[in-house]
């Protein structure tokens, strides 16, 4: 018996799928609990429709998303903020203070949920922050973090901040060493006399 999957059911399909399924587990299992309805041609028709219309406004939408990618990877965000004499802020740039200046430079609405900031900026510096437009669609926003009144001090080799490596704390990964080989001890190692 031939279903429309109405919620993505573990081992037969996902929604939206038209499956082939045993009658008696259609009409025990999926049917009652409103997992899947039964297909026929005009609800097959009905979703072959509603997805090719999602299709083109998935493309559409994709496009636009690129625009709106290259508009955010061209502007610049700015926040003057108060900080210690050691570059800690008094306080933090967060994921709606980003969206906030992102609407105030480029008049571009962006949810917060779609900035992937981590944890929130806690020094100043510069900062490259990923930002998801769209499925495969991801900027890099340039954001500078300045202490109120002034300018950011010059970078240096040895110190300082990576736009990368500031944005998402990166780590050496240490491999463990193996443990050294034991050599048995030669009394225990022995076979006991009889």
């Amino acid at each position: 018996m031939e279903v429309i999957l109405l919620a993505d059911v573990e081992k037969v399909g996902l929604r939206g799928e038209v499956v082939d399924v045993a009658r008696g587990y259609a009409r025990n299992f999926l049917l009652p609990r409103r997992l899947a309805e039964t297909a026929t041609p005009a609800k097959v028709a009905e979703l072959q429709r509603r997805g090719d219309r999602r299709a083109r406004q998935e493309a559409s939408t994709f496009e636009q998303a690129r625009e709106l990618g290259t508009r955010l990877e061209a502007a610049e965000l700015r926040f003057d903020v108060k900080a210690g004499p050691t570059g800690s802020l008094f306080g933090s740039v967060t994921a709606t203070d980003l969206a906030d200046e992102i609407w105030r430079v480029a008049k571009i609405r962006v949810d917060r949920r779609r900035i992937a900031l981590g944890e929130p900026i806690k020094k100043v510096g510069r900062y490259a922050v990923p930002i998801e437009l769209f499925t495969d669609v991801t900027v890099d926003v340039q954001t500078l973090v300045v202490p109120e009144g002034g300018e950011l001090p010059e970078v240096s080799d040895t110190e300082g901040s990576s736009a990368e490596a500031s944005s998402s704390e990166v780590s050496d990964t240490v491999e463990p060493e193996a443990p050294e080989a034991v050599e048995p001890d030669a009394a225990l190692a022995e076979e006991p006399e009889a």
